[in-house]
């Protein structure tokens, strides 16, 4: 079954537009575990508007299933990422002051950084996943940089889930199957929702981990924190015939 990671940075966006500690950013990463996510997700960005940079080794403490690290890595976030030593850490090539992150790596133009980063985090025991487009041409290069698994962007599917489903979800296909050849596992994340998840995770090979934000955050404003984690999940349960 494919894991449902919780992104919590609309939380600290919340927290931080009255500059106190409401809601609690660590008892809600608490609650989402005991509320059945399989992991915590958080990216902290430079100005600090989401997760700050203080809240890491608060949450590292309390993440008890799968603590998840994304961010540019620059050489505050390697630092970072190096002292608290998350379970996992997904790289995503985000220019400073970027509202989202809606691009993967160029890796034949960014090959010899990515496997100097990619190999301090390893040999630190943590497992590296590597924001990619769907572009078998890309992935097919993911082995030069040796990292564990890549992470499909699923904006432009879910911006074209309405119009032909099927067709949108064509280039994810065919990357998972490129994947799985490469023996690199397989997570996805952005804008994947109550609408579209199900079919994007029974269309995909091997999907190991979705990474879910914005849209579980907004659909809790209407149906609970602990409901909406469980709606979520159940989409992610493989229907039994």
């Amino acid at each position: 079954m494919t894991k449902l990671s919780v992104n919590i940075n609309k939380v600290a966006l919340i927290r931080n537009s009255r500059g106190e500690n409401l809601p609690n950013l660590k008892q809600v990463a608490i609650d989402c575990e005991s509320f059945g996510a399989d992991g915590i997700t958080v990216h902290p960005r430079p100005d600090e508007r989401h997760v700050r940079y203080d809240d890491i080794p608060i949450l590292k403490e309390v993440v008890k299933t799968e603590f998840n690290i994304e961010g540019y890595p620059n050489d505050r976030f390697i630092e970072m990422v190096l002292e608290n030593k998350p379970h996992q850490v997904t790289l995503v090539p985000d220019p400073p002051g970027v509202l989202t992150s809606s691009q993967g790596w160029n890796i034949k133009e960014n090959k010899s950084f990515l496997l100097e980063v990619i190999e301090s985090f390893q040999d630190a025991g943590i497992r590296v996943s590597i924001f990619m487009n769907p572009d078998l041409e890309q992935i097919s290069l993911a082995p030069e940089v040796k990292t564990d698994r890549i992470e499909l962007y699923t904006g432009d599917f879910a911006r074209n889930y309405a119009k032909n489903k099927e067709k949108a979800v064509e280039k994810h296909i065919e990357s998972s199957k490129l994947a799985q050849n490469l023996k690199i596992g397989l997570n996805a994340g952005h804008d994947l929702n109550l609408e579209n998840l199900r079919f994007y995770n029974e269309q995909v090979v091997d999907l190991q981990e979705v990474s879910i934000g914005h849209a579980l955050i907004s659909d809790a404003l209407y149906y609970g924190l602990s409901n909406t984690i469980g709606m979520y999940k159940r989409l992610l349960t493989p229907i039994r015939s």
